[in-house]
């Protein structure tokens, strides 16, 4: 998608998009610099020696040591840590508003991260010089590159006190992010052939085969992307997004909006009235787990409540923006497979 389509998007889309990502700013990335040790604020590290990571924007970050003071993305920071990586600073959803931890936090204890700004256009820039960086790392969402979550309107203060990593997670399937990531965290210091990280590896590709079985054993069911707003519901095409890129690859009956009706979302998703939430036939519903949306139990639209396959209890949560390990990645793919051998057949 264009960067010009990018700039068009609305908030409430971009953030209840169930396809695409969560509300975020898009900004082009800065290069290398070099940092001095601030300390060691990330368990795992390696203590000395140099360290260059090239990112998915084809940039390379070189510092003399590997670095301690990290500062990510939320999510990027829960799949880092999965890996024995602990990062500190944060941006990005983390606490909800009771103070626990978001669901992109994934088993971090949110208590005692530095959040630099918990949602869209928060970031304290102070804060952040004051945590003195030697790296931001964050995904991006568009072909160009641009760094997710880091506010447009600070962007150029932001790039100027730490180079940055982006990873991305447009218009591939699952595995190869997941990939990067650990690449990623094993130069951060992380064991791969740990035994953790090993069994995490195999049990995913073991629920990818059980989905990919499901989906051929059960060709029939029509399994639909879906994210709610106050106005809108949202239906995912597979286009861009990781996981149900890696979905359809495996065989699994996704509904697919047209080209034409998502083509004002950047090919991402179609917008649709609650009046109109029945328009794509399905026999399994995956709802935007993200806190910015509205959860299923929290929806009290008549037409939804109506659905078949929300009567038939054939709802199951799917996170738009996953947490970049196997260990948060495998239990995606076995509610799909589970939903799928189970489903009945009610579109």
């Amino acid at each position: 998608m264009s960067n010009a389509r990018t700039a068009r998007y609305s908030r409430r889309g971009l953030l209840a998009a169930g396809g695409a990502l969560g509300l975020g700013a898009l900004v082009t990335a800065c290069g290398s610099e070099d940092s001095k040790d601030k300390g060691s604020d990330a368990k795992g590290a390696a203590k000395s020696g140099p360290w260059s990571f090239k990112d998915d924007r084809g940039k390379t970050v070189s510092l003399d040591h590997v670095p301690t003071k990290i500062v990510a993305f939320t999510g990027v920071a829960a799949a880092l840590y999965d890996y024995g990586i602990e990062v500190k600073g944060v941006f990005g959803p983390t606490k909800t508003k009771d103070g626990k931890a978001d669901v992109q936090a994934g088993d971090m204890d949110v208590s005692k991260l530095t959040v630099f700004g918990n949602r869209f256009d928060q970031f304290n820039v102070e804060q952040y010089a004051a945590f003195q960086p030697e790296v931001l790392i964050t995904t991006t969402f568009d072909a160009a590159g641009s760094l997710w979550y880091v506010p447009l309107a600070s962007k150029d203060k932001i790039a100027k006190l730490a180079p940055s990593v982006a990873l991305s997670v447009f218009d591939r399937q699952m595995p190869k992010p997941l990939q990067r990531m650990a690449e990623l965290a094993a130069s951060l210091g992380a064991d791969l052939k740990a035994a953790k990280v090993v069994e995490a590896k195999k049990r995913f590709e073991a629920a990818s085969e059980r989905l990919r079985k499901a989906a051929k054993s059960r060709p029939e069911i029509k399994v639909l992307a879906g994210s709610a707003s106050d106005t809108v519901f949202y239906v995912s095409g597979s286009d861009f997004s990781i996981d149900l890129e890696y979905f359809k690859a495996l065989g699994v009956n996704l509904v697919e909006p047209p080209a034409k009706a998502k083509e004002a979302n950047g090919g991402w998703f179609e917008n649709l009235s609650w009046e109109n939430v029945d328009k794509y036939p399905a026999d399994v519903i995956m709802m935007d787990d993200r806190a910015s949306t509205i959860q299923p139990a929290d929806i009290t639209e008549a037409t939804w409540k109506k659905l078949p396959a929300v009567k038939a209890g054939q709802v199951i949560s799917r996170s738009p923006e996953p947490i970049l390990s196997y260990d948060k990645c495998t239990p995606l793919v076995e509610n799909l497979a589970k939903a799928i051998e189970s489903a009945k057949k009610v579109a």
